[in-house]
């Protein structure tokens, strides 16, 4: 089974950053396009940014220039860098890609657990 783990969020002043990762665990498998969205509470959940596996990536307009998504695919690893926060980024973060498991002759989109990234002001 594959399954995603994030690890990174936490709780920072606006104006400071955060790097999130999250990591796909599992037995032969491939990843196509990685994400991270986010869901603030009563709000539903948005694309922060995405990537494909080969590394084009688009943003949302509110993170553009703040936010920086990367991957490196010999560690099956997504990261979000996250500077300049806003209190408005404050939201449950979280991870998505979409991955073929070879095992199972199965594609399907998968999600982690989520991360919550506070920004007081």
């Amino acid at each position: 089974q594959v399954q995603l783990v994030e690890s990174g969020g936490g709780l920072v002043q606006a104006g400071g950053s955060l790097r999130l990762s999250c990591a796909a665990s599992g037995r032969s498998f491939s990843i196509n396009d990685m994400g991270w969205y986010r869901q603030a509470p009563g709000k539903q959940r948005e694309l922060v940014a995405g990537i494909t596996s080969g590394g084009s990536t688009n943003y949302a307009d509110s993170v553009k220039g703040r936010f920086t998504i990367s991957r490196d695919n010999a560690k099956k690893t997504v990261f979000l860098q996250m500077n300049s926060l806003k209190p408005e980024d404050t939201a449950v973060y979280y991870c998505n890609a979409d991955i073929y498991d070879f095992l199972r002759e199965l594609r399907r989109n998968y999600w982690g657990q989520g991360t919550q990234v506070t920004v007081s002001s």
